[in-house]
């Protein structure tokens, strides 16, 4: 068992966490969430003893270890794939060399009586057992299923791990983790560097862990899948419940909604008090009973409500300047580094106002696609930009667009363009982001995963662009804001390409599919739903898993179908004019119901338009207090109005079935 014991952070005068507390049992799976920034890879680095805290400390029982995955790693070591994954073995290699050399020495002993010589026989006994107890004679096999499971093939075994990338490195230490099998696993996004079928094998794998878990994760369905604990962080308090992520949000919603209800019959009982009090407070016949209520008052403890943090960030992007009609076009286009194929002579053509998701597992040649456009990478064949194609480009990993030396606002003074030169302005842009006056200073390198993603999309804004390519951006995302980025995505009126593997934030997004898979590239018209329709398949991860096999049904004999003769249709019985009356009544109701709802989306539609072009404003964004009442306006705006279609939608197929 490993306590987490009043623990208290503080940076800078702000208190990251107060006084919070937790036990970690044997076979927990937690999935430890929160808004980007909150404090979750801190509370796993002071877990795993790497960072101190300023109050209260981790108590763990005799016996218990624990293993660590950050967000990023970058391994110093000139070994092969296998060879590094062996690593995890280093207790099971060095009780080898000593197991040999004390066999060496016994072979050139001849003093067998002696007390040297016994004690010599017995330490190879207990190294024997304690290597036993390790399982020596499976290292070899228990790396090799992990690496295989993780997404290597056994030809790149052999592979220095420095030739691999910062994704690929990350799975050679996610392995060593894995294989050691310490008493707590402790996990920052671990999800982030893997594709769909590694995910599903470490899914599988996690069912079966001896150990407990703490996992930080945005992946609704990993998080769902793998564990049975979730553990909210919230402004500095831990709100803890015994469920996976998607139930905790209906217990988290209920718990709320309870309190809530509390509170209010708490507020009326008090007032009800109070009023008698006020009122007989002079009444001597009656100041036995006033002060039995003044005595109930002191003794209400009143409800306290949970906290919940409801920012998020707030922005659109700048409007897109106009392009050619054809804005990518590749031509017989091939890319290969060395001996690896990776695209083999595919063609294609994106045209302007298409939104493109680029879909299929890791190494197919997606991100590789990404970078022939951006990074202008060597080729053969013909790759071609449109006229007058301005490209804005999220990378997958922040560092290969971000400089980490510099800070917050340095990283967008340098990036802005002229319009963007008042101080106010870029600070405003920053605040939309979240980024408040203490986290404007803050160096890049210090920066969660969250906030540099946040970074990233705020730099995006500067520039205008009429191609959008973003690459995973939802890989660092907390859930509110992936949802935010959508509805962003949503509106932008430019080209888009999307590399995703997350089926529910593609959604609505895009209108073609391109599938990669064996060096070759498949368009596919009609949004993700419609492709995943066609390849039979339930969710996204069971296409990139390899879809449903199916066997081949056999043919059956032929029947004579015999035609089915046709029932004459019952007579409705008619209706009393009473009975009319009241349904002409419920009609006309639906009728007002509907019309009114039409009416107000009209409104709303006017008044988010109203701000919209306030929002577009070249000086939007010089008064940082008026740019984010009119982004938190049109939020609201926006929700009522979801609130309004539904109800409208609702009303209409009421209408049309009182119609029928």
């Amino acid at each position: 068992m490993i306590a987490v014991n009043n623990i208290s952070v503080s940076f800078s005068g702000k208190d990251l966490f107060n006084d919070i507390s937790f036990i970690i049992n044997p076979k927990d799976r937690i999935g430890l969430i929160g808004k980007n920034g909150v404090g979750k890879s801190t509370l796993l680095k002071i877990i795993y003893g790497i960072q101190p805290s300023d109050k209260g400390g981790i108590a763990i029982s005799s016996g218990e270890s624990i293993g660590y995955l950050p967000q990023e790693i970058k391994i110093d070591s000139e070994k092969s794939i296998f060879d590094e994954a062996m690593t995890a073995f280093n207790d099971v290699i060095q009780l080898e060399k000593d197991i040999e050399k004390i066999n060496e020495e016994l072979a050139t002993r001849t003093d067998y009586e002696s007390d040297s010589y016994t004690q010599l026989i017995q330490d190879l006994s207990e190294k024997h057992e304690h290597l036993h107890v390790l399982g020596s004679a499976k290292a070899e096999s228990e790396v090799e299923k992990v690496l295989k499971g993780l997404g290597f093939k056994p030809e790149e075994f052999e592979r220095p791990i420095s030739t691999f990338s910062g994704g690929w490195q990350m799975r050679v230490e996610l392995a060593k983790l894995l294989i050691k099998k310490p008493s707590l696993l402790l996990l920052d996004e671990p999800t982030n560097h893997l594709d769909i079928e590694a995910i599903l094998w470490l899914e599988d794998f996690f069912n079966n862990y001896p150990g407990a878990l703490i996992m930080i994760s945005h992946d609704r369905m990993f998080l769902d899948n793998v564990t049975n604990r979730t553990i909210e962080i919230v402004f500095g308090k831990i709100y803890d419940y015994s469920a996976h992520y998607s139930k905790y949000m209906v217990l988290r919603e209920e718990r709320y909604e309870q309190q809530m209800a509390t509170l209010r019959n708490q507020q009326k009982y008090i007032e009800e008090q109070e009023k008698f009090i006020e009122r007989f407070r002079s009444k001597a016949s009656k100041a036995k009973q006033v002060q039995s209520r003044v005595k109930a008052l002191e003794k209400v403890e009143v409800q306290q409500l949970d906290e919940l943090d409801n920012s998020s960030i707030q922005f659109r992007f700048p409007p897109a300047p106009r392009s050619g009609e054809v804005v990518l076009k590749g031509t017989h286009l091939t890319k290969q580094y060395e001996e690896k194929m990776v695209l083999n002579n595919i063609d294609f053509q994106i045209d302007k106002g298409d939104r493109v998701a680029f879909v299929g597992q890791n190494g197919q040649g997606k991100s590789t696609l990404v970078k022939l456009v951006t990074d202008k990478l060597s080729h053969d064949g013909e790759l071609k930009i449109g006229h007058n194609v301005e490209v804005g480009y999220y990378a997958q990993v922040q560092e290969n667009t971000l400089d980490v030396n510099l800070t917050v606002l340095e990283t967008i003074e340098q990036a802005a363009t002229e319009e963007w030169s008042n101080i106010s302005r870029i600070r405003g842009l920053l605040g939309a982001f979240l980024f408040g006056p203490d986290d404007v200073d803050k160096r890049v390198k210090v920066l969660s995963g969250g906030e540099k993603s946040r970074l990233a999309l705020a730099k995006l804004l500067l520039k205008p662009c009429n191609l959008l390519i973003l690459d995973e951006p939802t890989n660092h995302l907390d859930i509110s804001s992936k949802e935010v980025l959508k509805e962003a995505l949503k509106h932008f009126d430019g080209t888009l390409i999307l590399v995703s593997h997350d089926r529910d934030f593609l959604q609505e997004l895009t209108t073609k599919t391109y599938e990669f898979a064996n060096h070759k590239i498949k368009e596919h018209l009609g949004d993700i739903s419609e492709f995943l329709r066609k390849h039979q398949v339930e969710s996204f991860r069971e296409f990139e898993h390899g879809g449903v096999n199916e066997k081949p049904k056999a043919k059956q004999p032929k029947q004579e179908v015999k035609p089915v003769e046709e029932k004459p249709k019952k007579e409705e019985p008619k209706l009393s004019y009473e009975e009319q009356k009241e349904r002409n009544k419920i009609i006309r109701k639906a009728e007002n119901d509907v019309k009114k709802a039409e009416n107000k989306i009209t409104e709303l539609e006017a008044e988010m338009a109203k701000l919209e072009k306030a929002m577009h404003a070249d000086d939007f964004y010089d008064n940082e207090e008026n740019s984010k009442k009119i982004m938190f306006e049109h939020a609201e705006l926006s929700k009522k109005l979801d609130q309004v279609m539904q109800d409208w939608e609702s009303a209409s197929e009421k209408l049309h079935k009182l119609e029928d």
